[in-house]
C-alpha cells in the first residue's frame, strides 16, 4: 500500500495542486521589500480581522480599513494613519477599488461571500477568514471566482504553514498507518452561547421586567436603563451593514456583535465552522476528505435560530481512484472519541480541547503520534520517501499567523496562485464545502437525532431532499441575499 501510493503521489495531477513537491524542496526566503508596492484593504479589523490587516501591513501598504464599529474603526486607524476608513465595505470599493490590490476579509461568517466575491471579480487578491463562507454554495461560488478571474487567495487557517503540520499531512498520505479508514476529529468549541430561545427583544425584554416585579417604578427604570443601553451601542455600529446579506433582525448588545454572532444560524457556522477549518485541515490535505456521499448528526437540540449546545456528525466519503472509502467523525462540546478505540493503539487519555485521530490498516495515529495495536510506536516514514511543500518564511521569522498571509504575499510576487495551501479552488472551498455539509445535518438534528442527508457533491444537491421532514435545508445550501444585495452568481 505504501509503495502504490507513494507512486501514485508522485505521479498524479494530485501532486501538482500545491501540495506535494520533490522531495528536498528548500526554504524560500522571499524579501518583504519585494511586496511593499501591494496595496491592500481590511473590511473587518476587528479581532481576527484585525490581525489579519496588521500583518498584512508587515509585508504591503494598507491603503484603506473598512469595519461597522465606529470605535473598532477609529483604533485601527491609529496603527494605519494613512489609511482611508470607510464604515460599508460597498463605499470602500466604489471609491478604491482601482487603488488597491488586495483584500483581507474578517467580518461574521455571513458576509464573507459577497464581500470576497466583488473583490475578486474587480480582479483583487483575497485573504478571507475560515470559514470561507456560511453555505455550501457560496464556497463553491468562491472557489471558481478566483479560478476564473486568477487570483492569489488564501483562507484563514493560519496552522497551514507550520511545518509540524505538513510533515504529519505528508505521512499519512504516504501511508504511515497504511490506508486510512477512520477519522476522528474534536474540539472544546463552542466557548459562547448556543442554545434554544437565544433571541432577545425589547418586547420580551419588558415581558420578563413585568413578571420579575411589581413595583411600577423599578419597571420605568430598568426599562430605560435598556433603552439607553441600546441607543448607546447603536451610535458606533451601523446595525444595517452589519446584518447585511442576513434577514433583518433587532439589534440587541451584546447578543450578536462583537463575538456572539457564531452561535446564531442566520449569521455564523458554529463549532463546525469556527474550528474544522483548522483541526481536519492536516488530515484533509492528507487524504482528500472531499465531497462526502452521505452526513448524519445528533444533537443536544436547536431551534433553528441558535446552534445547539452540543452534536456529534458522521460523514461518509467515497473511494477515489488511489484510496478507499473513510468515514469521518466530528465531535464538539468536549466530547472524544470512544475510549475503546483509541486505548485499542494506546492512547489511553485524549485532550478535550481538540485533537485529530486517524485510524489505518497497519495503525493509528493521533495528530504525529503514529502506534500499532497495543500502543507500540510506528517509526515514520524516512523524508526521502515522502513528499512536502514547506512554506516560505520572511527575514523576521515571524510566527504562523503573520507566516500564513507572507505565504499569500509570495504567491501575489511570483503571479503563482497555487503557492498558497488554502486556496480556495483546491483547498479553501472543498474543506468548507465538507464543513458546511456537517452544519446542514446538524439542521435536521433539531430534537436529537437529525436524518441522514444524501449529498451530491459535484452538483451540490440534496438528492433525497424531498424525503426530508426537516424544512429549510435547502437555504442552507444557497442562500437566497436580502436588504437588496446583488444575488449569487449562477453555477450551474
Amino acid at each position: 500500500m505504501r509503495t502504490s501510493r507513494r507512486d501514485f503521489i508522485k505521479t498524479s495531477a494530485v501532486a501538482g495542486a500545491g501540495f506535494l513537491v520533490a522531495s528536498g524542496n528548500f526554504r524560500k526566503q522571499a524579501r518583504a521589500s519585494a511586496l511593499e508596492s501591494i496595496a491592500v484593504a481590511g473590511v473587518g479589523v476587528g479581532g481576527k480581522g484585525g490581525g489579519d490587516i496588521t500583518h498584512a501591513g508587515y509585508y504591503g501598504k494598507v491603503v484603506a480599513l473598512c469595519d461597522v464599529d465606529k470605535n473598532t474603526l477609529q483604533g485601527k486607524q491609529k496603527e494605519f494613519p494613512d489609511a482611508k476608513t470607510f464604515v460599508d465595505y460597498r463605499d470602500l470599493y466604489a471609491e478604491m477599488m482601482d487603488k488597491i490590490d488586495a483584500v483581507t476579509v474578517g467580518t461574521p461568517d455571513h458576509m464573507h461571500a459577497i464581500i470576497t466575491a466583488a473583490a475578486i471579480k474587480a480582479g483583487k487578491h483575497v485573504y478571507t477568514q475560515k470559514p470561507l463562507t456560511r453555505t455550501i454554495y457560496e464556497a463553491r461560488w468562491l472557489g471558481e471566482l478566483a479560478k476564473k478571474y486568477g487570483v492569489c487567495t488564501q483562507m484563514g487557517n493560519q496552522g497551514s504553514v507550520d511545518d509540524g503540520l505538513r510533515k504529519t499531512a505528508a505521512q499519512y498520505r504516504a501511508g504511515v498507518i497504511g490506508e486510512v479508514k477512520e477519522v476522528h476529529v474534536w474540539t472544546n468549541r463552542p466557548i459562547w452561547p448556543q442554545e434554544k430561545n437565544r433571541t432577545m427583544t425589547l418586547e420580551k425584554f419588558i415581558a420578563q421586567v413585568n413578571a420579575e416585579t411589581d413595583d411600577e417604578d423599578e419597571r420605568k427604570e430598568l426599562i430605560e436603563e435598556k433603552k439607553k443601553q441600546i441607543e448607546a451601542a447603536r451610535k458606533t455600529v451601523d446595525w444595517d451593514a452589519w446584518i447585511g446579506v442576513a434577514p433583518m433582525r433587532e439589534f440587541w448588545p451584546g447578543d450578536y456583535h462583537s463575538f456572539k454572532w457564531r452561535g446564531w444560524w442566520d449569521f455564523g457556522t458554529g463549532a463546525l465552522g469556527d474550528m474544522a477549518c483548522h483541526n481536519v485541515n492536516m488530515i484533509f490535505k492528507a487524504v482528500d476528505l472531499r465531497n462526502p456521499t452521505s452526513v448524519q448528526a445528533k444533537s443536544s437540540g436547536h431551534d433553528f435560530d441558535s446552534f445547539p449546545a452540543s452534536s456529534v456528525t458522521e460523514f461518509e466519503f467515497p473511494a477515489n481512484d488511489w484510496r478507499g472509502p473513510i468515514k469521518f467523525v466530528w465531535y464538539d462540546a468536549s466530547q472524544t472519541p470512544p475510549a475503546e478505540l483509541t486505548g485499542k493503539y494506546g492512547f489511553e487519555k485524549v485532550d478535550g480541547g481538540g485533537g485529530c485521530f486517524v485510524v489505518g490498516t497497519e495503525g493509528a495515529g493521533l495528530g504525529s503520534d503514529f502506534r500499532a495495536e497495543g500502543g507500540k510506536k510506528i517509526a515514520p516514514i524516512p523524508e526521502d520517501q515522502t513528499e512536502f511543500v514547506i512554506a516560505p518564511i520572511d527575514e523576521q521569522g515571524r510566527a504562523d499567523d503573520a507566516r500564513h498571509k507572507f505565504e499569500w504575499f509570495n504567491a501575489m510576487w511570483e503571479g503563482k496562485p497555487d503557492l498558497c495551501w488554502s486556496i480556495f479552488p483546491n483547498h479553501a472551498g472543498p474543506l468548507t464545502e465538507t464543513i458546511l455539509l456537517g452544519n446542514l445535518s446538524i439542521w435536521t438534528a433539531s430534537e436529537g437525532p437529525g436524518e441522514k442527508v444524501e449529498w451530491d457533491a459535484k452538483n451540490l444537491k440534496v438528492t433525497n431532499l424531498a424525503d426530508l421532514k426537516t424544512p429549510g435545508v435547502a437555504e442552507l445550501v444557497k442562500p437566497v441575499y436580502q436588504n437588496g444585495y446583488d444575488p449569487i452568481d449562477e453555477l450551474f
